[in-house]
């Protein structure tokens, strides 16, 4: 049987060498003052250096220690959906394996869950440079909370806690861990923000830049679409595919007026051009969110996926078999 543990503690790591043993040092006596039962999961992300064999190590002395290696780099989202893969906890922490993230935080978001399906970390005195990482971040975090709602201060932050149900039932891809608050409150989850430490990187090389923002963005069109609209494309194609073909047809009926009864030579006008473009799109758009309803129709149908998401069911008539 599989032994209970209170929470988990997911950490990946890409060519981190210099930081694993003084990230072990420093979590270890942290997770043990809380008195709970516990799991750390180090998820090696394919890294080409002897992180891997530091981890390897570890786990031959410390059997709360768990090693999920990668046959290559797969990155960061998928680390962490690994982790939550194999993750026993009820309550699973997230957290960089660069030291910038303090341990010591780890016991307050225990006790900020305890009200809450998740608490995102906001690293209020950030410890990075201005241009590369702290003016895209808040540019990202500004536009990321419009777009989907959710007003956070630090997308970025690694350093969160989740119930188990709330990542359980998450399917991660892409750049879209840093968006799981988002997706994760089309779930209808309680989501709480907690101003956490942050140190500046003493060893190694950060693996973000910003070339990463590029991602973030297209990253974010999907969540916005998935957050909207993943169970009924036709109301997102649907309306524009209808205002592109109206538009078409009044401009040729526009145009057809002036030759019919005017006269008018319309062969060479760019108009006409535009007004069948905008038939043909708006056509296209809507055949479009009808392919999506049939593909959603038969995702949903011939997998029996759920289009709700339940918190719980109260009374012993109400299981199913």
């Amino acid at each position: 049987m599989t032994a209970h543990r209170d929470f988990s503690v997911v950490i990946p790591l890409y060519n981190e060498e210099e930081n694993v043993r003084p990230l072990y040092e420093a979590l270890k006596p942290v997770l043990d003052k809380t008195g709970k039962e516990y799991e750390i999961l180090f998820v090696d992300d394919g890294s080409s250096d002897r992180t891997l064999p530091q981890l390897e190590d570890i786990s031959k002395i410390d059997k709360k220690v768990k090693v999920l290696s990668f046959r290559r780099n797969f990155g960061q989202t998928a680390a962490f959906a690994a982790g939550f893969d194999y993750a026993q906890g009820d309550v699973i922490i997230t957290m960089d394996g660069d030291l910038q993230n303090d341990p010591a935080d780890i016991p307050r978001m225990l006790d900020a869950i305890q009200g809450y399906d998740l608490v995102s970390g906001w690293r209020k005195n950030r410890k990075d440079p201005f241009l590369s990482r702290k003016f895209p971040s808040r540019v990202a975090n500004w536009l990321i909370g419009r777009v989907t709602g959710v007003r956070l201060h630090d997308y970025g932050c690694s350093l969160k806690a989740y119930k188990k149900d709330v990542v359980k039932n998450l399917r991660l891809y892409g750049e879209m861990h840093r968006f799981i608050p988002a997706v994760a409150n089309w779930y209808g989850v309680r989501v709480a923000e907690l101003e956490t430490t942050h140190h500046p990187r003493l060893r190694g090389k950060s693996k973000y830049g910003i070339s990463r923002t590029v991602k973030v963005f297209l990253d974010l069109i999907t969540v916005k679409f998935l957050q909207s609209f993943s169970t009924k494309p036709i109301q997102f194609f649907g309306p524009i595919g209808l205002l592109s073909t109206t538009a078409g047809f009044f401009i040729s009926f526009y145009l057809a007026v002036q030759k019919i009864f005017f006269g008018t030579p319309i062969g060479g006008r760019p108009l006409l051009l535009l007004g069948v473009l905008l038939i043909i799109v708006g056509i296209q758009l809507i055949g479009m969110g009808l392919l999506g309803e049939m593909l959603v129709r038969v995702y949903h149908e011939s997998q029996r996926k759920p289009i709700y998401a339940l918190k719980k069911v109260i009374g012993a008539d109400s299981e199913q078999a």
